[in-house]
């Protein structure tokens, strides 16, 4: 059915084509008013336009040489099927203004047929070969433009094939098998290839924007892999553990499937919480990247078993294989050890000095972001070698730094010539023409001294629209692609913090509901934040600041792209709360059995810290394989999102997350009895079922007379362990009795009367150890030996 649903969408795709656009609406903002204006009086601009500029090194553009290498390359682009016209400096009047004043740079103005996204690529490149042809010793020519920045990208999907190769390699690493390694790999090109051709399908009926499948195969590359790495790492304890493959992926399905339904669930809302911005343009991200999310979450569940079932026990390497058949079918259950039991046991012990360096680290991390400032990158911010760059330069260096985002004051009433005397005289203005007036509209094209993304540019914006245009008494608004990113930045400054208390405040109750407590999910928000603030700290110091900018080669610093903010903390808070979940719920668990918080947080970290760190690194690289894709936006959503799931999960998950809950205790797990009744419930992940025992060890406690159990602790060595805690406790997990032990190691715990119990002994020096036993009509002797570098984790 998988290879069918694929299969089918990718043909139905393939001939329908793609209808992707970008819709940058913005009601009520002054440049939406100033750009529906333009449409009624200027109907006639559809076709996309680039530019061809060249520089000469001695003499002037207007040279009888220069002119006869460029006029013939200009001719013929005019010529080809599918451009539309060709402004040429050499043509008329008003080719003369296409020309510096010192005479050595010119641009011709290339207006194609269709939009940038439609031009087919071997235009555009025949257009750059011939635009370059002319070139000669002391004669440059580059092309500026959307169409021509396309020509540049490198292959669509390179970014998914680097980032599925390095996610293989981190995987197979991980597992010591090929197949195992090959299912986590299946599942995310199926959901995300699925994904993709249904969004393909529906941007003919509904606005997605073009960047929506980029950042959709970001996201579902990530989560499908993930996803499908928690249940394979689940099926894989169960088979060393003895059970039938069939047995064990349906444990697996029944508790980490259960988590991952609810972690892509909560990363679906976080993700419909972008739609609260108001934001056309997003609403195509979130179509997109929550289908992607959907499809990649019902592959884990669906395909995965299925491939579970087909490759058996093959999906455990050859070691593993041959430990158990050794072992036989009673194989002896995985036990977290090595370096993930001594790292959680280290965190116990020391928790306030883990959680303060853990603070302080992500602290730093995030204080370049209070220098944040949202804007639009442009070519300007294009890598120096590319020659989108140098025609951005060229034209700033022979028209003005402000020539590359022209604004245009757009008049539909009262006094235009005075308007033009204001606009004429206000301070950071360097150019104003006044074009023909249609339909009653005039169009003032201002080109400022500064460059578009410059702080003096939006202050300028600012001025024109509080003082200039209501002292010249004109009905006049200030628009183009400046004026539209500037208001763009305040529009999603405004509604970012409902934004942010929307996806919190849902995320708070997905993990109430959960985990059936206030202060977990209350944790979870302060990290959230606090990862947050550090990744977008690390953007602001490499993209906005420039640091480390040419090694990545991404161009040159600049604003923080304003839809960014609100795509990044969708995706992040999604992906910070899988994490959570994963964690949380082996704790929980553990909880749920022995109501040790100290011990439920050293097995759960134990027991999950491995694999969460496994996903993360399959994360980062996923995500920083986007900054091959040749799209700006990507590339500092990939190295942005990158950042934040390693702080997420090497600092805060593997931290300071277990060490705030060492901290707070058995209040982690406070709820109000009466908020108790009203939530409903819902089991993230129940406990594995127990294997068959005999008959003595399902008994319950019965009315009997009352016994002991007694022993000794000892390490591994041999050695008395002093003063470790022994704890009795029911089936249920209610403790029973508690002792401490001597000085020989011995201690002796009551019992109420014969049945199965769990024995619980923790030392903060020797680690922990817990196990069933059953008692009959006389006292029972169970030593317990601690090896000091292990969580042995038991379940009733």
């Amino acid at each position: 059915m998988w290879v069918g649903a694929l299969c089918g969408l990718g043909v139905s795709a393939s001939a329908a084509g793609t209808e992707y656009a970008n819709v940058f609406s913005l009601p009520d903002t002054d440049s939406k008013r100033a750009y529906d204006l333009l449409a009624k009086a200027f109907p006639d601009t559809s076709g996309d336009s680039d530019t061809v500029v060249w520089k000469v090194d001695d003499g002037s553009v207007g040279d009888r040489a220069v002119r006869d290498r460029v006029e013939p390359a200009l001719d013929r682009i005019a010529r080809m099927p599918g451009v539309g016209a060709v402004a040429s400096p050499y043509a008329g009047d008003r080719g003369a203004t296409q020309i510096s004043r010192d005479g050595t740079i010119a641009y011709a103005q290339v207006t194609f047929t269709q939009r940038a996204d439609e031009i087919p690529k071997r235009l555009v490149q025949d257009v750059v070969d011939t635009a370059r042809d002319a070139r000669r010793d002391g004669l440059d020519v580059e092309l500026g433009g959307q169409a021509i920045q396309r020509v540049r990208e490198p292959p669509s999907g390179l970014a998914e094939i680097v980032g599925l190769a390095a996610a293989a390699v981190v995987l197979f690493l991980a597992f010591g098998s090929f197949f195992a390694m090959l299912l986590p790999i299946a599942v995310a090109v199926f959901g995300v290839g699925t994904g993709l051709f249904t969004t393909q399908l529906l941007s003919h009926s509904t606005d997605i924007p073009d960047l929506a499948p980029l950042l959709a195969s970001l996201i579902g590359l990530g989560v499908g892999i993930d996803y499908a790495l928690f249940i394979v790492t689940r099926h894989r304890r169960g088979l060393l553990r003895g059970l039938d493959p069939e047995e064990s992926a349906v444990v697996a399905l029944n508790t980490s499937g259960r988590a991952v339904l609810f972690a892509g669930g909560t990363v679906c809302v976080a993700l419909a919480g972008m739609l609260v911005t108001g934001l056309r343009f997003l609403d195509g991200v979130v179509i997109a990247t929550s289908l992607t999310v959907v499809l990649s979450v019902l592959a884990a569940t669906t395909l995965l078993p299925a491939l579970l079932g087909f490759l058996g026990p093959r999906v455990l390497s050859r070691a593993q294989r041959g430990t158990l058949a050794e072992r036989g079918p009673r194989a002896e259950p995985e036990r977290a050890g090595g370096l993930a039991a001594r790292w959680s046991l280290g965190v116990q012990r020391r928790p306030r000095r883990t959680a303060l360096l853990a603070a302080v680290a992500m602290a730093v991390l995030a204080l370049p972001v209070l220098s944040l400032r949202l804007g639009a990158t442009d070519q300007g911010n294009d890598d120096a070698s590319t020659t989108t760059r140098k025609a951005y330069d060229l034209l700033a260096e022979g028209f003005g730094p402000g020539f590359n985002g022209p604004l245009q004051v757009v008049s539909s009433g009262g006094d235009s010539a005075a308007l033009v005397k204001g606009v004429e005289a206000t301070a950071g203005v360097a150019r104003v023409t006044v074009l023909p007036p249609a339909g009653g509209v005039t169009l003032i094209q201002v080109v400022p001294t500064t460059s578009p993304q410059s702080e003096r540019t939006d202050r300028l914006i600012d001025t024109l629209r509080d003082r200039v245009i209501p002292a010249a008494g004109a009905d006049a608004h200030v628009g183009g692609v400046t004026a539209v990113s500037k208001d763009f930045a305040t529009v999603t400054g405004d509604r970012l913090p409902l934004f942010v208390l929307t996806i919190i405040g849902l995320g708070f109750l997905l993990l109430l509901i959960a985990f059936r407590s206030l202060v977990v999910p209350l944790t979870a928000a302060v990290m959230n934040l606090l990862a947050a603030a550090a990744s977008f700290g690390v953007l602001v110091a490499v993209f906005q600041w420039g640091w480390g900018l040419d090694l990545l080669g991404l161009g040159r610093e600049g604003p923080i792209n304003a839809f960014l903010p609100v795509i990044m903390l969708s995706l992040l808070f999604g992906l910070s709360m899988d994490y959570q979940v994963f964690l949380v719920s082996r704790m929980h668990e553990e909880w749920a059995h022995t109501r040790d918080n100290a011990r439920a947080v050293r097995v759960g970290l134990a027991e999950t810290s491995r694999v969460i760190n496994s996903a993360a690194l399959i994360m980062v690289c996923v995500f920083l394989a986007f900054v091959l894709s040749g799209d700006g936006s990507a590339a500092t959503a990939g190295v942005g999102l990158a950042a934040a799931v390693a702080l997420d999960a090497f600092i805060l998950r593997t931290a300071l997350v277990p060490a705030v809950m060492h901290l707070l205790g058995a209040a982690n797990w406070w709820l109000p009895g009466r908020l108790d009744r009203w939530l409903p419930h819902l089991a993230v992940e129940p406990a594995e079922k127990p294997e068959p025992a005999p008959a003595p060890t399902e008994a319950t406690p019965a009315d009997g007379p009352a016994s002991v159990v007694h022993g000794f602790v000892r390490t591994d060595e041999g050695d008395p362990v002093e003063g470790a805690s022994v704890t009795l406790l029911s089936r249920g997990g209610r403790p029973l009795d508690r002792v401490i032990s001597l000085a020989d190691g011995s201690y002796i715990v009551s019992v109420p009367g014969p049945g199965a119990y769990l024995l619980a002994v923790t030392s903060a020096a020797h680690g922990s150890r817990a196990r069933h036993v059953v008692v009959t009509d006389g006292p029972l002797v169970q030593d317990v030996e601690l090896t000091g570098d292990e969580v042995d984790s038991a379940r009733p």
